[in-house]
């Protein structure tokens, strides 16, 4: 068995455990069982969940079987951990939705097919749906101190709230912590891990195995991805950073990671990536000595949007980045154009217009780009008008299908920065 205690400790990633003193020679001695928990409120996971998720990847690579459990029976609740007011609360069509999206993204970082350390995937509603509310209290409820329960940070934090706290978000914390009972006399698991903010819940669980079964299990919980002064990691003015390229295009995930700070960028390095001890060294010492080559960015985007999005994903978003660079695009797919653009205006027109011949001063006015012909006209006058990222500075020019990119698209700057897309049907 690899040593994965010292390897989490060296990578920042251990906040807290029950047993420190145990848990290095425990883990050590052979292959255990241990799940981390998710909330299926969208049919994708973000940068948030990443963490725990790796930390799985983690312990299976060390010899450990991974069991994730999707809430859906949780979720229906919502964990007020962390949550200043209670969240709307799903229905079950949504939430069966929502976890089969989950599903594929967790298939592509945790090997379900690996013998005795393969992953699991599980449904807490599989087991929840059995109990009726009053066999719930007697078999379960019975075993919570409601003093114990009032203890907990997540509770007393919204209990002084004006948002105050629902029955409903209260009873979560007995709802999880039996998700640790029946995974160890399902699965013979022995340990829960989470992020920071699920200490209470995760203490709760070992606390009912111990009152339940009789049994001692453990805990460990990874600090939070934020950055350096405190704000939670992958949030963007457009929102949240994705792992699903339907809702987060590989380039715009690949460019968050190569944004980076400096000051962040070791300890995403640690926290998220694979790189062994002394390469991830040398990146920071390079990043020392040169930061403005973004070594450590680059190498922390590429890892993490191959991780993510596959190789492909990974040329898909370098190809957008030297393309956003100034780069000539030509012979590409309507796929690739789509992907790379997926956040630039486009427009329609008819196949027959550019076959006929596209003035590009009328070009410029369809995309939007410029707001008369007139204001066109300067565009291209002043050596602002591009078509597919090649400039050009003749006002007479007419566009025609040899000047498509891709079987049925041509892109179009105005400046820098300023792009659309123009697509022909028909």
């Amino acid at each position: 068995m690899s040593d994965i205690f010292s390897d989490l400790q060296w990578r920042g990633l251990i906040h807290q455990t029950t047993a420190d003193d145990f848990l290095p020679k425990w883990l050590s001695e052979g292959g255990r069982t241990v799940y981390a928990g998710f909330d299926p409120t969208a049919d994708s996971l973000h940068v948030g969940s990443l963490l725990p998720l790796m930390l799985l990847r983690r312990f299976q690579k060390a010899g450990h079987r991974p069991i994730a459990i999707v809430g859906g029976a949780t979720g229906m609740i919502g964990d007020p951990s962390g949550k200043s007011s209670e969240r709307n609360l799903l229905s079950t069509e949504q939430l069966e939705a929502n976890i089969a999206g989950i599903q594929v993204q967790m298939q592509k970082l945790l090997d379900f097919d690996a013998g005795d350390q393969s992953a699991l995937l599980v449904n807490n509603n599989d087991w929840m749906k059995e109990f009726s509310y009053t066999a719930f209290l007697r078999d379960v409820g019975k075993n919570f101190p409601v003093n114990v329960m009032l203890g907990k940070d997540s509770v007393k934090s919204r209990l002084g709230s004006d948002a105050g706290l629902s029955y409903t978000e209260f009873s979560y914390m007995l709802l999880q912590a039996y998700d640790f009972v029946h995974l160890n006399k399902q699965y013979d698991c022995e340990l829960q891990i989470g992020g920071s903010d699920q200490w209470g819940n995760v203490t709760a669980g070992i606390d009912l195995g111990r009152r339940m079964l009789s049994k001692q299990l453990y805990g460990m919980t990874c600090p939070l991805l934020t950055k350096t002064d405190g704000t939670k990691m992958g949030k963007t003015e457009s929102g949240a950073i994705w792992l699903s390229s339907d809702r987060t295009s590989p380039y715009a995930f690949y460019q968050y990671w190569y944004n980076v700070a400096d000051e962040d960028a070791g300890k995403c390095l640690r926290f998220l990536t694979e790189l062994d001890h002394a390469e991830i060294e040398a990146l920071d010492a390079a990043r020392s000595e040169a930061p403005q080559k973004r070594e450590s960015q680059t190498k922390l985007a590429e890892e993490l949007t191959r991780l993510i999005h596959g190789d492909d994903g990974l040329k898909k978003a370098q190809l957008a980045k030297e393309i956003f660079f100034g780069a000539e695009i030509a012979n590409l797919v309507d796929q690739d154009l789509a992907d790379i653009f997926a956040d630039v205006p486009s427009s329609e027109l008819p196949m027959a217009r550019l076959s006929e011949g596209l003035p590009m001063i009328d070009a410029f006015v369809e995309a939007g780009l410029s707001k008369s012909k007139g204001d066109a006209r300067r565009t291209i006058q002043q050596g602002g008008a591009y078509v597919n990222n090649a400039r050009r500075e003749d006002v007479a020019t007419t566009l025609g299908t040899d000047d498509l990119a891709s079987e049925s698209m041509l892109v179009l700057r105005s400046g820098k920065k300023k792009y659309a897309l123009l697509r022909f049907v028909g």
